[in-house]
């Protein structure tokens, strides 16, 4: 086991630091074309006061996939046998990039961007092993089409919650880090492990261009990829036996989200159309600053990743549902602290 651990250290912490350098790299090429043709400019639904670049997330999606394959290029055997879903994963992440990109510079109408969102889902849903289970109590069949519709979702909800700086890195920072931490131990494969040490290090390196007050934004053309493949290595976390880590990680995206879709819809307005009702926005409005904001979503999402290696590591059914508890319980003060206004 310590063997085996230090051997995938040698293969993910080398990973990590050259897609932190590498992200690094591609952003600083990257921001002056960007300036000039993916410039968000204020509107009443944004956070931000002045036009800023958008569309780093191009530079952390070519860092994670490059060192990734360069990776596997170096041990061959990282990808045995799951070959034909790594390259599905590799090209479905490249188009949702390129849709992000169109949408960064021009945007595109909701229905187009959708039904490519699903293509993209719906291949990687069809390559994955036929024996991978998230769900062993659903029908095969009912299973598969949850897990579509959930990656869907994974992807939109990513896409919604990067609305100021700081948060998409408070989000995926403790949950790559995690998952790296889980394949270090062997709890999941070499090849997820391997992408989300090189995410870790991609998103590391976009981080000092994101820090408030930005100078940099994702964009879509990362937000959307990213959230496929936070799907895909939580569905690896999932398939080996462990659900209830796979939903504690992501939890307060899932709940905020969720929380504020279901409001909208009670309340009959158009939930399919942008807007800055999320727990996080309307905390801007309550008087939270975005440094605070970003600060205590970083110390749920740390305390959530401790939870789900709890989970992982205590192979009890009771203690999962009771850290999937403490998740839910954690995240929920924290959407009543964003709702409640600031004295």
């Amino acid at each position: 086991m310590i063997e085996q651990a230090i051997g995938r250290l040698l293969i993910l912490a080398p990973a990590a630091l050259a897609a932190f350098l590498l992200s690094l790299i591609l952003i600083v090429a990257l921001r002056p074309w960007l300036v000039r043709r993916a410039l968000a400019r204020p509107n009443a639904r944004s956070s931000h006061r002045v036009p800023t670049p958008q569309g780093g997330g191009i530079a952390v999606v070519i860092a994670t996939f490059t060192v990734a394959w360069a990776a596997i290029a170096l041990w061959p055997s990282v990808a045995q046998n799951h070959s034909a879903l790594l390259l599905t994963v590799t090209a479905a992440a490249a188009l949702l990039t390129a849709v992000g990109a169109i949408d960064d510079m021009r945007p595109m109408p909701e229905a187009p961007r959708l039904l490519l969102q699903f293509i993209a889902v719906g291949a990687v849903i069809a390559t994955l092993p036929g024996d991978l289970r998230a769900m062993p109590q659903l029908p095969w069949t009912i299973e598969r089409v949850c897990l579509f519709f959930g990656m869907v979702w994974l992807v939109n909800l990513v896409n919604f919650m990067d609305g100021i700086d700081w948060m998409t890195v408070a989000e995926v920072v403790p949950i790559a880090s995690a998952l790296t931490l889980l394949g270090l131990c062997g709890t999941i494969g070499l090849l997820p492990a391997l992408f989300a040490s090189a995410l870790l290090g991609a998103m590391a390196g976009f981080a000092p261009f994101n820090k408030p007050v930005a100078r940099l934004f994702l964009g879509d053309a990362g937000s959307l990829p990213i959230g496929l493949l936070l799907g895909w290595l939580l569905l690896a976390l999932a398939g080996a036996g462990h659900l209830a880590a796979a939903l504690i990680l992501p939890l307060y995206y899932l709940a905020d989200t969720t929380v504020t879709l279901a409001r909208r819809i009670m309340r009959r307005e158009p939930f399919w159309q942008a807007h800055r009702t999320h727990f996080y926005q309307r905390a801007t409005d309550n008087g939270f600053t975005v440094p605070g904001i970003v600060m205590r979503v970083l110390a749920v999402n740390l305390a959530l990743a401790a939870l789900a290696l709890i989970s992982v590591t205590a192979h009890n059914p009771l203690v999962s549902l009771a850290a999937l508890a403490g998740g839910g319980a954690i995240v929920a003060w924290l959407l009543a602290t964003f709702a409640r206004r600031r004295r």
